[in-house]
């Protein structure tokens, strides 16, 4: 005999077959087996009773072009998409964030600029998924070893906020021998402004009179970046 659905039953992921269960897949396959939307329905742990988890993992997949569109939504914007409530915005906040932080950790390491790629392969991951502009120094040893990276200031590049004073105080701080400047640019074009410009020359000047070179500074875009010093801006 075969039962009727009941009129309010939704589907579960236990009515999928065993093999094709998001937890059952990644413990045959390993989690490198799983698609996106998978991972992300393992994060859920439920779907509501209109989908399962699945299915809300893949409409938020499809709703925000991916893993990089939620990672550009807070905490606020998620909890607004329909079965999203705040602790699945928060389990799905917190992956992402171990997923980028995990990207940008090398250990103990020190790792060594010899040219502009370094600077991206070291920040890139980290910095281009940034929605406001982020202006760091990197401070270097003699052999170019980068002893810290410090936060100057959040916001869009100026005079007024990237002041030499702050700048080379905390390279000072750190017995830098030499610094390289870096920031983001949110559109993800890392095409030098202006400002970009001006902020670099008088940075220059001024580790010139302290005895700290400014050695290049550096745009983070979107998978691209741009060196003053390659173009001949500083």
């Amino acid at each position: 005999m075969i039962r009727e659905a009941l009129p309010d039953y939704r589907p579960t992921i236990k009515d999928l077959p065993l093999l094709s269960r998001p937890r059952e897949r990644l413990d045959t396959l390993g989690s490198q087996g799983l698609s996106d939307a998978e991972l992300l329905a393992i994060v859920l742990v439920t779907g509501s009773r209109q989908e399962t988890a699945l299915d809300l993992a893949n409409r938020l997949l499809n709703q925000f072009n991916g893993l990089v569109g939620l990672m550009d939504l807070n905490l606020e914007e998620l909890t607004m998409v329909k079965g999203i409530g705040v602790a699945k915005a928060c389990q799905v906040k917190a992956s992402l964030e171990l997923a980028k932080r995990l990207q940008a950790w090398r250990g103990d390491v020190m790792p060594i600029i010899k040219c502009p790629g370094d600077v991206a392969g070291l920040l890139m991951e980290e910095r281009r998924f940034l929605d406001r502009e982020h202006f760091d120094i990197l401070c270097l040893d003699t052999k170019s070893h980068v002893l810290k990276i410090e936060n100057i200031s959040i916001g869009s590049l100026n005079a007024s906020i990237v002041h030499p004073r702050e700048v080379f105080k905390k390279a000072i701080r750190c017995s830098a021998a030499a610094i390289l400047l870096v920031h983001n640019h949110p559109s993800g074009d890392p095409t030098p402004s202006k400002e970009d410009i001006d902020v670099t020359k008088r940075l220059c000047e001024s580790g010139e009179l302290l005895g700290i070179k400014v050695l290049d500074h550096v745009i983070i875009g979107n998978k691209r970046f741009a060196s003053l010093k390659e173009k001949g801006l500083m």
